[in-house]
């Protein structure tokens, strides 16, 4: 009996050898060399190309420096990339690139960034099954990273050269897990128009956005470590990029943390916190916001020398069901917490629907060290006021310092500007500001002050069916 059950256990495991030696396509058997000056992104592609006729599969890539114009992923491939194994981005000088798609003539009414993908380091459109593992690394050094680098008149996204480190496209079964992304050009990471996928355990320092999820359900991002010094850390957004509305619904952020440290320092653990920019380390929501956002979940996750939480619908779509909680806060910049809605509408002119936000619930949140220039701010429209808002269990904390609001101004309107709260200056409350609001419910808020405010703790204007509960300042 030993020795069949021996016999039987030795058969598995050749037949697991036999089965990961057919599976798996290392990069190096198609030529690539791994040296950080040839350029491999032929051979990565001819692997992929292999496991997809042979059904899919791992392609392999050993440690080593992988010199990489556009990757293509196909279906059925888990592109690995191993401890010490980092592709590059080529230079743009090289020509390495795929060049971008045409758009169809149909009006962009997203930045270039949102509408053209391939051109990206990494990219994959319309496929399923596709995933990025591995403990190795992407470095974007070759990548654009401004919407004000160009080429004629043709912003950043669409002007020919590597423009994101990863971008998928109408994609189904997404993973991405365990990579590090280090200077991520346009965006670390942008996923539209893709359904059913996780991005987990991510490590991501770069120069623009880190994480973008547009017009995409049923996609969880955990477990994550983002540091944007100039940019947003993790954004879901719903753009027209799918040449309709789309909702971004039914996704999860947990257990992530986004920061705004120099970049490269997140990456070499020296922590050098970067100066106060427009915008920096942000979990948000908008501002592209065409389709609305349904059914979001953002919880357990921590901030630090960020902006605060952002929650901006301002181009007719629909934002309710937002739940959040359990979030750390430390060194804010600007504001803690926004919510607001507008009419930027950005969109085609024969949609004449406003913009819509209801049922947002924000609980178990401490900030601390925040930004005097403004606090919470809560504005919806006056013809069309945001409803049912609640926070409980929040603890705020402000440097304090401002100025008494003067007599007779009013707090700017959000109408048709962009949404940023430094643009529209101090809030006339320290605390809380809100208004145009239908149900606002606090219920066990503290504001604390570092040095003395001139300015209320909180002020409502245009804020019915309001209920308040052991609110201390």
């Amino acid at each position: 009996m030993q020795i069949k059950k021996t016999f039987f256990i030795a058969l598995l495991a050749l037949a697991a050898a036999s089965a990961s030696a057919t599976t798996t396509f290392n990069v190096r058997d198609f030529g690539a060399k791994g040296d950080g000056r040839t350029l491999d992104h032929t051979a990565i592609n001819a692997a992929i190309e292999a496991a997809e006729k042979a059904g899919g599969g791992q392609v392999c890539l050993p440690a080593g420096t992988y010199l990489s114009g556009s990757i293509r992923l196909k279906s059925n491939i888990d592109l690995h990339l191993e401890s010490g194994a980092t592709i590059l981005a080529a230079p743009s000088s090289m020509k390495a690139y795929d060049e971008s798609e045409s758009f169809g003539g149909f009006p962009e009414y997203q930045d270039g960034g949102h509408t053209y993908f391939h051109n990206s380091l990494i990219w994959a459109e319309g496929q399923h099954n596709v995933s990025i593992t591995g403990r190795g690394t992407i470095d974007g050094e070759g990548l654009t990273k401004k919407d004000t680098e160009k080429a004629g008149n043709v912003q950043g996204g669409s002007i020919g050269t590597g423009d994101k480190a990863i971008a998928l496209k109408l994609c189904r079964n997404i993973l991405i897990r365990d990579v590090t992304i280090y200077r991520g050009g346009h965006f670390a990471i942008i996923v539209t128009g893709c359904e059913i996928g996780t991005i987990d355990n991510v490590t991501i320092d770069t120069n623009r956005d880190g994480i973008d999820i547009d017009c995409c359900k049923y996609l969880s991002v955990t477990n994550c470590k983002v540091n944007t010094p100039n940019d947003d850390a993790i954004v879901l957004k719903s753009s027209y990029a799918l040449k309709r509305p789309s909702a971004c619904e039914h996704i999860t952020i947990a257990n992530c943390t986004v920061t705004g440290y120099k970049l490269g320092t997140f990456i070499d653990g020296t922590y050098q916190p970067e100066k106060v920019n427009w915008v920096c380390g942000r979990i948000k929501l908008g501002t592209e916001s065409n389709g609305g956002y349904r059914n979001i979940t953002i919880t357990n996750c921590t901030c630090m020398w960020s902006s605060g939480l952002a929650f901006e619908e301002v181009d007719q779509g629909r934002m309710e069901n937002i739940v959040v909680s359990n979030i750390t806060l430390e060194h804010v910049h600007h504001y803690p917490i926004y919510i607001t809605t507008g009419c930027r509408n950005r969109g085609p002119k024969e949609v004449t629907t406003p913009s819509y936000a209801a049922n947002i619930s924000i609980s178990n949140v401490i900030a601390t060290d925040c930004d005097s220039l403004a606090g919470i701010i809560i504005t919806g429209m006056a013809d069309e006021p945001l409803h049912n808002i609640s926070l409980q269990d929040i603890y705020v904390e402000f440097r304090g310092g401002g100025e008494a609001y003067p007599a007779g101004k009013s707090y700017r309107e959000q109408g048709t500007n962009y949404p940023e709260p430094r643009w529209a200056g101090p809030t006339p409350a320290y605390g809380l500001y809100a208004r145009h609001v239908d149900g606002l419910r606090l219920r066990n808020v503290r504001f604390a002050l570092q040095r003395p405010d001139g300015r209320p703790a909180i002020l409502l204007d245009d804020v019915k069916n309001e209920v308040i509960v052991d609110v201390e300042h």
